[in-house]
């Protein structure tokens, strides 16, 4: 089976982590060796390199291709318009992504599937493309794409467009499929397949030898992700002056960072937080392990892979009450949900699971439930019954 994964969010070696959750699924796809692939990932189109350009900049350091583990992946460029950007931005990258899929399509021959990953823009381009291509699509929600932007009236439409247009419609979680279908899309043509977690990548290092390497002291508390209102640092920042043996390690990057550092200030608990910054992937099992506790108190997560990793690293979590996150903390050994998303909730749940603190033993086991094989199986079954559903020129 051939397939095209198109979309925004696909690591580079200028963005290791940028959309690593495609990756993994990929990956994991092509395992099973039932899959030839290629991946067209578009970037904003940038003309700076100079890092006094900050983020931007990433955007033009980005190579134009890649051969990542053996897949060919291609980042070609489309226009962006400031301000307008979020209605035009479809048809911007549908006007330039058309060429770099046709020649995909066309390297793989017969029979391919178009894979789109996020419904906006990336999913609402695809559907122009698999239209003027005559291939099956197949779109993966996977968060704001559900919860965010079809607040907005003409976003809405086009995603629902698209959706009518799919071979089949894949959530992250059940809370978004719920969603989906509420917003109108056929509840028989979505199907949840959860991310999963690489059981074999991320498993519990020896605790007190992570520590002692990390420096770690007293109870820990660990978030991993962009540092952005949504991911909730400032809710855990806020619960320190209440918590004070409580220290806290944040490895992520972000435009709140300076902001987040002055608050820590200001609340007298600044030489108990420590931001890291970005690190490679495999450093992170032994942050987990070292951590007493995941904290992820956001605000939206279609299926936070943190805290599948985390769990698999026999790390308990504490988590806000947001889409998927329930989906994967269904007992206690997994952590404490909040009652509510604020400071005073954090407090409670975290006082809550570090006078409990679960077994490693037992988080690692509800862990082994959570692994790609069943996902992968699924999403075999997806493929192959796209394949000979062509859509209407």
């Amino acid at each position: 089976m051939k397939i095209i994964t198109f979309t925004n969010l696909f690591p580079s070696t200028v963005q290791p982590r940028h959309g690593i959750f495609v990756e993994e699924r990929l990956q994991h796809l092509l395992r099973t060796g039932q899959i030839e692939a290629r991946v067209i990932a578009p970037v904003p189109w940038f003309p700076f390199a100079g890092r006094r350009f900050g983020r931007y900049a990433e955007l033009a350091r980005v190579p134009k291709h890649e051969e990542r583990a053996n897949v060919s992946v291609t980042y070609p460029r489309y226009p962006v318009i400031p301000k307008v950007g979020m209605t035009v931005a479809p048809a911007l990258m549908a006007a330039a992504m058309l060429g770099p899929v046709r020649r995909a399509r066309d390297e793989l021959g017969d029979g391919v599937v178009l894979d789109a990953h996020f419904l906006y823009p990336d999913g609402v381009a695809a559907a122009w493309i698999a239209r003027r291509l005559g291939l099956p699509l197949i779109l993966t929600a996977r968060g704001n794409d559900v919860t965010l932007y079809p607040r907005y009236r003409a976003p809405r439409a086009m995603i629902l467009r698209a959706l009518r247009q799919a071979a089949r419609v894949i959530t992250v979680s059940e809370a978004l499929r719920t969603q989906l279908i509420a917003l109108g899309a056929d509840p028989d043509a979505i199907v949840t397949l959860r991310n999963g977690v690489d059981l074999d990548r991320f498993q519990p290092a020896e605790r007190m030898a992570a520590r002692t390497k990390l420096g770690f002291t007293g109870p820990t508390l660990l978030s991993v992700g962009h540092l952005i209102e949504r991911k909730g640092h400032s809710i855990v920042i806020e619960a320190l002056p209440s918590l004070p043996d409580i220290r806290y390690c944040i490895i992520g990057e972000g435009p709140l960072e300076a902001k987040l550092r002055q608050l820590a200030r200001n609340l007298g608990v600044a030489d108990r937080v420590t931001f890291i910054g970005n690190i490679p992937q495999a450093q992170l099992v032994d942050y987990y392990s070292a951590a007493d506790a995941l904290a992820l108190p956001s605000s939206r997560e279609g299926m936070p892979n943190v805290v599948l990793e985390s769990l698999a690293c026999g790390t308990p979590v504490i988590a806000a009450r947001c889409e998927g996150t329930p989906e994967l903390i269904t007992t206690p050994a997994a952590g404490v949900l909040m009652e509510r998303r604020d400071t005073a909730s954090f407090i409670d749940a975290c006082t809550q699971l570090l006078n409990n603190v679960p077994e490693r033993a037992a988080i690692r086991a509800h862990a082994e439930t959570l692994g790609w094989s069943p996902t992968i199986a699924g999403l075999l079954d997806v493929i192959r019954d796209a394949r000979g559903k062509r859509a209407e020129r």
